[in-house]
């Protein structure tokens, strides 16, 4: 199965060939969508992953799509409106991906080393209408959560579970989300050992439906 990657803010395509690597050892194609969140804007960023999901779907075989973070967003933004003639995803695979905004980036986006990094994107992600204007999909669904954070004496999300950036509980998208946690941390999720098991089983499932 074709399965397309699109890493984290701040990230390159880089942080996923690993992932991509064990995912090709098992029979999948992979491809990664890049993006530079520092220069680019939200809405190029989501019409260049619209287009490649496109282009996916045209193919006529299954297809998924992994998104670590941001990318996470970036994918449910692309599948709005998903017209009725062409293939949907087999299953959309998030890692870390909020779906509210993230106790950290309130609390730094205003400082310049994150708006230099993280620019318009990193923005976006303090506005809570931003997320409310999000699509949820109607596609099957995982979200897997890291809870390897900063210890509780030392973090700023007090006693509660976190990857170190996200919450697992900034992961859900409505109350009844079943979040998949991993003791993994956010920057290095997608290169867990439990993470890739799941990540496999997920698709392994997906590709004979």
């Amino acid at each position: 199965m074709r399965v397309l990657l699109v890493h984290g803010l701040g990230r390159t395509p880089l942080s996923l060939v690993g992932l991509a690597r064990d995912l090709r050892r098992v029979g999948h194609v992979t491809e990664s969508v890049a993006y530079a969140g520092a220069v680019e804007s939200y809405r190029s960023i989501v019409a260049r992953a619209r287009r490649r999901l496109e282009a996916a779907a045209r193919r006529g075989q299954p297809y998924a799509a992994l998104g670590h973070s941001l990318g996470g967003l970036i994918l449910r933004a692309a599948l709005a409106d998903w017209p009725a003639d062409l293939l949907p995803l087999r299953h959309i695979i998030m890692l870390g991906t909020p779906s509210c905004p993230p106790q950290l980036a309130r609390r730094f986006h205003r400082w310049w080393p994150y708006r230099l990094v993280n620019g318009e994107c990193g923005q976006l992600l303090v506005r809570p209408g931003f997320f409310a204007n999000l699509p949820v999909p109607v596609v099957p669904m995982t979200v897997i959560a890291g809870t390897r954070g900063w210890p509780a004496a030392l973090s700023l999300f007090g006693g509660e579970p976190n990857d170190g950036v996200v919450a697992v509980a900034e992961t859900a998208l409505a109350p009844a989300t079943n979040i998949i946690q991993v003791p993994a941390s956010h920057t290095f999720m997608m290169n867990n050992r439990r993470v890739r098991a799941i990540v496999r089983g997920v698709l392994r499932r997906a590709a004979v439906l």
